[in-house]
């Protein structure tokens, strides 16, 4: 997934009484200067985080004979699942730091220091190491990914014409980074001409996975180093709170609280599946009070919630891209197209090539639609509806997979189906939770977007689990058809809820 570019912080950053720092240069037409140092780094950063991502169950899935880490389909997955989950958790808390303690400005550099040590601490190969290397990759992008997003917004003044525009030009920085870092790792990873060349050097071919983590990682400097060059054109933007150090320790505390609790509930109900659904139980009766007697502003917020559930489910079936999908691709499909054999991996950069294709018609198309346009709980129907569309195409694909290996068209086809859906739900999404939460509250619902979107990653890896597992009654079929199953009466309540939904939002669409 391309998160949209917002701040994730609980607490919505200071508006500056300033015009938003560094103003456009007089040399050159158009937007802010810093705009070009923000859209490479994060153009950099996304490189190397999509990097790899798209190979990570891939390796752990890899016999160890074969230079992979040889777990099972079901640790690899569930790690992939914490993985991710970690990333959007500790963003909301990278906003905070950001927020109440050394400023974005800082936080971003320090994010990136700390993401490309991950990267190259993987570069190692041991246990060890990948599992060190994989927690400061999920830290340094939870201190990262929501500031930079931001210090974009602080360039601009709120009533600034060029502030949507320099959002559409940075988010397309995500989705190129996103696009030619799975080609580029998938690459040294997996091709044959590669491990032929180490082979030919001395090197273990084995070992070419480690290489590929240390290009991941040399993506990440590389942002690091336009970073810090252009520091200057960012002097003033992102800031730190005037606060006292001892104030900015206590905060820095509270905040690693808050993660330890986190990790400590996700870490029980993995244990005890129960806690989860009493979680949920207690979460629906609140919200349910906040509709009938919170008032306008309650009836917002139960709606948001709603949403945020709709989140879950999306993301729980999307973000397998990185591990069910990505082990049909490598098991079960015949890797060439046109006559040209390629790594599995470079599927991962198909849905990012979809996106800067259809992000603009999608913006067109909700325009020229203006006040007839779905309403957003509508749209969220349809991503909904796609997602699961794109799992039911798998379904024949996967009976085919029994007989040999199947078509990539059948996985082009799924990533189609999903951008679409994603289109429809994510930017959406965050929109909506900007119109519908209380102005106190922006800061805290976008926090909890953010966690919705958290679970929903961590729970691809638990349902991706199962993958691979040998069924009486369809095989690899099965898995497809039940989460579709499952996507599609998500849908079906949510559809039934929309009319309801609109009256909680007051008006607002």
């Amino acid at each position: 997934m391309r998160q949209a570019p917002l701040s994730m912080s609980f607490h919505p950053p200071p508006v500056p009484v300033e015009p938003a720092v560094p103003m456009a240069d007089p040399r050159k037409a158009g937007h802010p200067r810093g705009l070009s140092t923000l859209f490479f780094t994060e153009l950099w950063e996304r490189f190397s985080y999509y990097g790899m991502r798209a190979l990570l169950v891939l390796f752990m899935t890899t016999a160890a004979a074969e230079g992979g880490l040889g777990f099972s389909i079901e640790q690899s997955t569930l790690i992939y699942g914490y993985y991710t989950m970690a990333v959007y958790m500790l963003s909301v808390i990278g906003g905070y730091i950001a927020d109440r303690i050394i400023g974005a400005r800082q936080t971003v550099l320090i994010g990136g220091i700390i993401i490309a040590s991950g990267h190259f601490t993987m570069a190692l190969n041991s246990t060890v190491t990948f599992y060190t290397g994989l927690v400061l990759v999920a830290l340094g992008t939870g201190l990262l990914k929501p500031n930079i997003s931001s210090m974009v917004g602080g360039l601009y003044a709120q009533d600034d014409d060029r502030r949507d525009a320099g959002f559409s030009i940075f988010y397309m920085g995500i989705n190129i980074g996103a696009f030619i870092a799975p080609l580029m790792t998938g690459f040294l990873a997996q091709h044959a001409w590669f491990k032929d060349w180490l082979a030919a050097r001395g090197f273990d071919p084995h070992h070419s996975w480690h290489w590929a983590f240390a290009l991941a990682g040399i993506g990440m400097t590389l942002g690091l180093i336009t970073y810090v060059r252009n520091m200057r054109g960012l002097a003033g933007l992102g800031d730190g709170p005037p606060i006292s150090t001892r104030a900015k320790w206590r905060h820095l505390g509270q905040s690693l609280l808050f993660v330890a609790a986190l990790g400590g509930l996700v870490w029980l109900s993995n244990r005890v599946p129960a806690l989860m659904w009493l979680l949920a139980a207690v979460i629906i009766a609140g919200v349910t009070a906040y509709a009938i007697r919170g008032g306008v502003e309650g009836r917002r917020v139960a709606a948001i919630f709603v949403l945020f559930a709709a989140n879950i489910v999306f993301f729980a079936v999307f973000e397998q891209t990185g591990s069910s999908i990505n082990l049909f691709a490598r098991d079960y499909t015949d890797n060439t197209l046109f006559g040209f054999n390629f790594p599995s991996s470079w599927y991962q950069s198909v849905n990012s090539l979809f996106i800067i294709a259809l992000a603009p018609i999608f913006a067109w198309l909700w325009t020229r639609m203006g006040k007839n346009q779905p309403s957003s709980p509508m749209k969220f129907t349809f991503g909904l509806g796609f997602v699961g569309l794109s799992f039911a195409l798998m379904i024949p694909a996967a009976r085919l997979a029994d007989q040999g290996l199947v078509s990539p068209w059948w996985l082009i086809g799924l990533f189609f189906l999903q951008t679409i859906g994603e289109l429809c739900l994510s930017p959406v999404g965050l929109s909506t939770v900007t119109k519908l939460a209380p102005a106190r509250l922006v800061g805290m619902m976008m926090g909890g977007w953010f966690l919705a979107t958290s679970i929903g990653n961590f729970l691809s890896g638990w349902l991706a689990r199962t993958f691979g597992r040998e069924s009486v009654d369809g095989g690899l079929a099965v898995f497809f058809r039940d989460q579709a199953w499952f996507v599609f009466g998500a849908t079906a309540v949510l559809l039934l809820l929309v009319p309801a939904v609109k009256r909680l939002m007051g008006g607002v669409r």
